[in-house]
């Protein structure tokens, strides 16, 4: 049983979500703004966040960077009417965990909790047991607080980001095939995925470019070097 955030204005339709989601045995919080929504998620403990985007107050990719600032490893499953490509992409990079287009299906959604919640009972590959904390040529970066400290200053990272430094890290001057990335943070191979990583790799070079002996390079038609000299 999972304790789910449900953040929705449309009534008809969080009606039937939160119903379906109650008969699976969820116990479920719905809330329609987005500002109240966020003074709730930041007085009570939630297992996974199921957010509309458009929302009244407070929009949901602006929520998801609030709740990220309290819980940067909390499943986040963006449900939306805007279907661009683009929409998906800005969620996914915003902090979601995952993308549902509307109209979807009851299934679907279910079904995507389920493997969340499993992956919480599970034992995470990237999830700290301790504190982490360790060094990269010039930078210090500590998971628990998600900060690296560069040169220039600090540096707050998402969990995303957070996630796929500890995961170059520990494959140090390494080839890595960029499926294994994906299987490794997302739990699954997706081309949308893909666009997303390459951003956060785009953000996380930028913010190690102050140290000429750490770098992250292109291998062609394979994935990626993590370098530290």
């Amino acid at each position: 049983m999972a304790k789910v955030f449900y953040v929705e204005d449309d009534a008809n339709l969080s009606f039937v979500v939160k119903d379906c989601l109650q008969i699976a045995g969820h116990d479920v919080h719905h809330f329609s703004k987005g500002d109240e929504a966020l003074t709730a998620f930041n007085k009570f403990e939630y297992d996974i966040c199921i957010l509309d985007v458009m929302l009244p107050n407070l929009d949901g990719f602006s929520l998801t960077k609030a709740i990220r600032q309290k819980n940067p490893h909390i499943p986040v499953i963006f449900i939306s009417a805007r279907v661009q490509i683009h929409d998906k992409l800005e969620g996914l990079q915003t902090g979601g965990d995952d993308y549902i287009f509307k109209p979807f299906s009851i299934e679907e959604l279910l079904l995507k909790v389920n493997i969340f919640m499993k992956r919480k009972v599970s034992t995470p590959i990237l999830a700290p047991a301790e504190e982490i904390k360790f060094d990269i040529g010039s930078f210090h970066f500590d998971y628990n607080h998600m900060e690296l400290k560069t040169p220039s200053g600090m540096v707050r990272l998402t969990g995303r980001e957070a996630d796929l430094l500890i995961f170059f890290n520990k494959n140090r001057n390494k080839i890595i095939k960029r499926r294994d990335i994906l299987i490794a943070l997302w739990g699954k191979d997706d081309y949308f995925l893909g666009r997303s990583l390459d951003v956060f790799i785009s953000r996380l070079r930028k913010f190690l470019s102050g140290d000429p002996s750490v770098g992250i390079e292109n291998i062609p038609r394979v994935g990626f070097k993590f370098r530290v000299d």
